[in-house]
């Protein structure tokens, strides 16, 4: 029997009697161990602790044990399975297992071969029923229509079903739909998680009560309240989260985590270049950086309307962090038009252009149109003038945390009739060359200009909607 067949074996085995597959650091202990190499080297190569490695193994061989009958270890795992499976003593078929010439039928409610497990940790009754899947998602927005965004969750769900992408970042301008679109993800891919959790950081709780929440969740407690707009946390939740259990890190490797933080641009300080963590929660950067690179089978969610600096550093095509940066609905844009009830479709397009596709932008543009013109769009485009209103309060959530130079950067974009290249910079903007760059990255990073590739150059301008308020700010 080749390595694969050796492992296959030891994975029917465990999912017949317990209804759960072997996990990934599973399959490298075993592995390694059918290449003969050690502890630690098994530990290496899975960027985590020996003492976690030996843990881990230690549960696995006596859950093989038990499963089997067979006394099996590092030493003679591979020689007992190869022995159980050829002298018949070990033989699958659809409907049952055979051990030591005892038929356990997979209907059974339960093995006598299997340990004792918590409550949430049962086994399936049935081979080809769902694992059970722990969620809390109270804090996950009810959507109602979802705007065509096909490729993207498709993009998505190839990177953290089929890629073992660990770090992904949803991220665009306020309104563009990234909390949407993780909604519906969240949706179509929960089953292959054993956990889910969904936290918004709007309150901006520091990063050990997050995580102590999300332990509490992991440990069966009662799903964990938010904290309140101070970032206290509720009552008695980090003390009992705290309270024994496995550090939140280990979670995410005995089990797949699907984690989902949104609003994540919380963390940054207002009046500074993006991504700059407000004091006290430098240390979320940290946490981010260990997801990306620590071994693990988990996957975490940011949902945010600045770049993490981790994610600009860390993703790449070949590595296990991504970001989705959203743009605007298009054509699809019309489905929220005629939601509104808005007339004249043959000048939809039309509106949908200045307002860039942005859902909310446009809900908030349609419900004026609706209210002042009855709907008709033909007459408020005939005023030949983005109109604002509501939209002001929401871009002006953006625009208050940017820092001066970025300030002076958008005053002189939004100055300008055509996208304009740096070397045409305007004396009163006064700015080193390297203060001009790092204000360009950094409302780049806010998704609030626009870069555009014209031959050997790179042109920069705003969107009409983002140009007009800067001009009226």
């Amino acid at each position: 029997m080749d390595v694969q067949e050796v492992l296959k074996l030891a994975d029917d085995l465990v999912f017949v009697n317990t209804g759960k597959h072997l996990d990934n650091l599973q399959e490298v202990i075993l592995r390694g161990t059918l290449q003969g190499q050690k502890y630690s080297k098994i530990a290496e190569e899975s960027h985590c602790t020996e003492g976690h490695i030996k843990d881990i193994a230690s549960e696995l061989w006596k859950l093989l044990s038990e499963v089997s009958g067979e006394e099996i270890n590092k030493s003679n795992f591979r020689a007992t399975l190869e022995r159980l499976q050829f002298s018949n003593v070990l033989n699958f078929t659809k409907d049952f297992v055979q051990i030591n010439n005892v038929n356990f039928c997979e209907n059974n409610s339960r093995s006598p071969k299997v340990p004792n497990l918590p409550p949430d940790e049962e086994p399936l009754n049935k081979a080809n029923a769902k694992p059970k899947v722990r969620e809390y998602l109270g804090e996950m927005p009810n959507f109602g229509s979802f705007y065509d965004r096909t490729p993207q969750l498709t993009t998505l769900k190839q990177w953290i079903l089929h890629e073992n992408t660990r770090l992904v970042a949803i991220l665009g301008i306020t309104g563009i739909g990234k909390t949407a679109i993780a909604v519906h993800l969240v949706e179509q891919i929960k089953h292959e998680f054993d956990y889910i959790f969904w936290r918004s950081l709007s309150t901006s709780p520091p990063l050990k009560t997050l995580q102590t929440n999300i332990v509490q969740f992991c440990r069966g407690g009662a799903p964990v309240p938010a904290p309140d707009p101070n970032g206290v946390p509720a009552p008695d939740t980090e003390e009992r989260a705290t309270t024994g259990g496995l550090p939140l890190l280990d979670y995410l490797r005995k089990y797949r985590c699907l984690l989902i933080l949104d609003d994540v641009q919380t963390l940054n300080s207002s009046g500074q270049l993006a991504g700059n963590y407000k004091p006290g929660y430098e240390d979320y950067g940290t946490f981010f950086k260990q997801i990306a690179e620590l071994y693990h089978h988990s996957c975490l969610i940011l949902i945010s309307s600045e770049k993490p600096k981790e994610i600009s550093i860390l993703e790449g095509e070949n590595q296990p962090v991504r970001s989705l940066e959203l743009s605007g609905l298009g054509a699809e844009a019309m489905g929220i038009l005629r939601e509104k009830g808005l007339a004249d479709e043959e000048k939809w397009l039309e509106l949908i252009e200045p307002y860039g596709g942005n859902p909310l932008w446009l809900k908030i543009v349609a419900t004026m149109i609706q209210d002042v013109f009855n709907g008709s769009v033909a007459e408020a485009l005939s005023y030949h003038t983005l109109f604002l209103g509501d939209l002001e309060a929401v871009l002006h959530q953006s625009f208050h945390r940017l820092s001066e130079s970025e300030k002076q950067v958008m005053s002189w974009l939004a100055s300008e009739n055509l996208p304009v290249s740096l070397a045409q910079i305007p004396e009163r903007i006064q700015l080193s060359h390297s203060e001009l760059l790092k204000a360009i990255q950094s409302l780049g990073r806010r998704d609030l200009i626009e870069k555009i590739r014209e031959g050997e150059r790179n042109l920069f301008t705003l969107q009409p909607v983002i140009k007009e308020y800067v001009k009226t700010y």
